[in-house]
């Protein structure tokens, strides 16, 4: 790629990549907070599910927003209202006044990451947008792996550095997304926005059965792998009986599988089909589930073969992505910001309902993480083999 290219992918990155570290960042300090704000662990889980859930719910108009007011509008209004809210979570006294600023987090972030998928397929086009695609992830992947490690290192100064760090990283993405990114929704193209349009474009897209296929699968699979992050401070603190500044020991090695699929996926690139590629990641990810299932089963806990299953797991779920992502957004390349909305959509509602109501079910042993894993997948495989994508 050209310089002028490796730019707008490096920015376009940054905007994807403020969803993990608004969610990774904090959690080796989630026992810290929850003494210091005298809440418990599951009140301090919970600014989790609230983040995930205005995340979720507003992502379904920042698409339709930025096909109505522009791109780079967007961008401006919904990474402004994040700053302000990291520094409410950084100064919040008590855990419901950290509920609310991270509900405002997770209403204001997802306006980056649904615009950036955007702007992807509004500049590229064929491999090369799968390509940029797989590298997007790739730089996209890196993020959770060094968000906790720098969450571990902040907690020595204070629980509320880690926000203040949020708000200093949203708002330097802010600054380059103003500065590198075209505007790629000119005037004349176009929507005017009222809930009637955009209900309209949601029935469009929600109504188009294998729109709805390819998005399921895609949350699916990026759920059987969120699990553990959400999951992160039970399974590592208190399963695996690591320090907040040893959560590397998780994100590194899987964000390795994420960075590795994508490598991978980008190679693929125009050389295979998709639906090979498609085939292909998912027997690979189908044999790791199983793998870990059995190591749960069969093997006392160990930090090594407990982690290796879901750092090899996302080696697939990584390949599948660009390809997956693309061909729900090539459903409808008119509406295509409300299109990215509702991909992302779906897949923050299955990571909302997986903080709120399963992981708190499965996290008292790894085996309840590798059977919920292993029924993600399940999901996501009988969604995506009913799909012309999977026939084609």
């Amino acid at each position: 790629m050209k310089p002028q290219s490796n730019i707008l992918v490096f920015t376009l990155a940054s905007l994807a990549a403020l969803a993990p570290f608004a969610i990774d960042t904090y959690l080796p300090a989630f026992h810290i907070m929850g003494a210091d704000l005298v809440a418990t662990d599951v009140q301090i889980q919970q600014s989790l599910t609230f983040y995930l859930f205005a995340y979720a719910l507003m992502t379904l108009w920042h698409g339709a927003i930025s096909d109505a007011i522009g791109r780079i509008a967007t961008i401006k209004w919904g990474l402004s209202i994040f700053v302000l809210a990291s520094i409410g979570c950084a100064f919040a006294p008590n855990v419901e006044t950290l509920w609310f600023f991270r509900a405002l987090q997770g209403a204001s972030g997802g306006a980056g990451n649904t615009v950036a998928r955007a702007m992807v397929r509004d500049l590229f086009e064929g491999a090369q947008a799968q390509r940029v695609m797989a590298t997007i992830q790739m730089l996209f992947g890196i993020a959770p792996a060094i968000a906790p490690i720098i969450g571990g290192v902040l907690l020595g100064f204070h629980w509320q550095s880690i926000f203040i760090f949020l708000a200093i990283y949203a708002a330097l993405s802010l600054w380059a997304s103003v500065t590198f990114l075209p505007e790629t929704m000119p005037p004349e193209k176009r929507l005017k926005l009222s809930s009637k349009n955009v209900l309209a474009s949601y029935k469009t897209i929600f109504g188009d059965a294998e729109f709805a296929k390819i998005c399921i699968a895609i949350g699916a699979n990026f759920s059987g792998f969120f699990i553990y992050v959400l999951a992160s401070p039970q399974f590592l603190g208190k399963l695996l009986h690591l320090k907040p500044q040893q959560y590397g020991y998780l994100f590194i090695p899987t964000v390795t599988g994420m960075v590795l699929g994508s490598y991978l996926a980008k190679r693929a690139a125009g050389k295979f089909a998709a639906k090979r590629v498609i085939k292909a990641a998912y027997i690979w990810m189908g044999a790791v589930v199983l793998l870990n299932i059995a190591i749960c089963t069969f093997l006392p806990t160990n930090i090594i073969v407990n982690i290796l299953p879901v750092a090899l797991f996302n080696v697939g779920m990584a390949l599948a992505m660009p390809i997956l992502s693309l061909a729900a957004l090539d459903r409808h390349p008119k509406i295509r910001g409300t299109a990215a909305s509702g991909q992302a959509f779906i897949q923050m509602l299955l990571s909302t309902v997986s903080a709120g109501l399963i992981v708190p079910l499965v996290w008292y042993a790894p085996s309840g993480l590798a059977w919920a894993m292993a029924a993600y997948l399940v999901l996501g495989w009988l969604v995506i083999r009913q799909s012309q994508l999977w026939k084609d």
